[in-house]
């Protein structure tokens, strides 16, 4: 892990001990940051599987968020203003199980930070659909086990409308 990574998997992980506790209980890692992907890795262990030894749907879903926040957070942060952003909806396709540790995928990073940086002139909320996929490395590292879409809503609070 390059230290790039490292700063970032440790930016997730306090803001989940600040934020949102439950994301710190999957563990996740930053695996590749770039200005058009971002890769998180979720393990399979006993806090992420179910019965059947795959990987819980809800650690899915957080892995799913993740992928698409993070890099939210991090262009929120840089840009300095008060941007409150969330997630308007969810959508998962499940294609196969997942029996080992998943890396979610999004290649939309640009136009996550273009909906930030829209929104740093624009008071009104802002919304745009993005779709990312997840795929077990140790398994097939190019066959989706899961392709999932959420609409990203973020608001500027530092200009009044």
């Amino acid at each position: 892990m390059n230290m790039k990574n490292f700063k970032l998997t440790a930016f997730v992980n306090l803001y989940g001990l600040l934020k949102i506790p439950l994301v710190l209980f999957v563990n996740p890692r930053v695996i590749e940051s770039t200005a058009q992907r971002f890769v998180l890795k979720i393990p399979l262990n006993y806090r992420t599987k179910n019965h059947l030894n795959s990987m819980y749907f809800g650690a899915l879903g957080i892995g799913a968020e993740l992928s698409i926040a993070a890099a939210a957070v991090v262009a929120i942060s840089e840009s300095k203003q008060k941007i409150d952003f969330i997630f308007k909806d969810f959508s998962g396709q499940y294609i196969k199980r997942a029996d080992g540790d998943v890396h979610f995928i999004c290649d939309e990073i640009e136009a996550v930070r273009g909906l930030i940086e829209e929104s740093k002139t624009n008071p009104a909320r802002l919304e745009r659909k993005m779709k990312g996929y997840a795929v077990v490395p140790k398994s097939n590292p190019t066959e989706p086990v899961m392709t999932y879409e959420l609409t990203l809503s973020v608001r500027n609070r530092s200009i009044k409308s």
